[in-house]
């Protein structure tokens, strides 16, 4: 019994920490780039984000509640959000990113095994963990591929941030819909994904035609 109300605290702080982050993540997706407003809201995005998300992870392997979807939204949030908030880092020259790599590659080997336990333990593939797991693949694979090239990867900084900082939010999103049962079936899985993931084209398109704000190249 005072596990369980233990377990009742920590949802609370985890549905309170995630509640302010949609809101100070929305503020910075619609605030001017680079202006003090989305500087300001993308940190407190970036720590409650965070907070949520690890609190997420530990109610995950909880008795009673353990939840294969609890925890991806957790995985997938602290990734992207430290690698979108690290990157800030390459705008600058000659910047290492020996951690970023060990982080990019902890998560490979992370979203592999989300892949492979359930089917080695249970014989079959779990479709929650699979499909996050082979989107969380693709990413980190991505990341490490761009670390391996210093000039391009302080060219695309700003990409780097934007992408993966909006697949922080995407995250925040998709476990709210998911768990509110906004959308009937496995739908709410997906649509903030195809959502966010326009959003991020949207973004990658004005950065390759040179609209970059000049704000965030100061």
């Amino acid at each position: 019994m005072e596990l369980e109300k233990f377990i009742q605290t920590l949802i609370l702080i985890h549905a309170g920490f995630g509640g302010i982050a949609l809101v100070s993540g929305l503020f910075a997706l619609i605030a001017k780039k680079g202006s003090t407003i989305h500087k300001k809201s993308g940190i407190v995005f970036f720590y409650t984000m965070l907070a949520s998300a690890i609190v997420a992870l530990l109610i995950s392997f909880l008795p009673n509640h353990h939840s294969p979807f609890l925890f991806s939204i957790g995985i997938f949030s602290i990734y992207f959000l430290l690698i979108g908030y690290r990157s800030l880092r390459f705008k600058r020259r000659n910047v290492g990113s020996k951690n970023e790599k060990i982080i990019s590659l902890a998560m490979v080997f992370v979203v592999v095994g989300m892949i492979v336990i359930p089917l080695i333990t249970n014989g079959v593939l779990n479709i929650v963990l699979t499909v996050f797991g082979l989107t969380g693949l693709i990413f980190a694979l991505r990341n490490i591929k761009l670390y391996q090239n210093p000039e391009k990867l302080q060219k695309n900084w700003l990409k780097l941030h934007l992408g993966n900082m909006i697949g922080g939010y995407i995250a925040a999103v998709t476990a709210f819909v998911v768990v509110n049962e906004f959308f009937p079936s496995f739908y709410g899985w997906f649509i903030p994904g195809i959502i966010g993931g326009t959003f991020i084209a949207y973004w990658i398109r004005k950065l390759n035609k040179g609209n970059t704000p000049k704000i965030l190249t100061n």
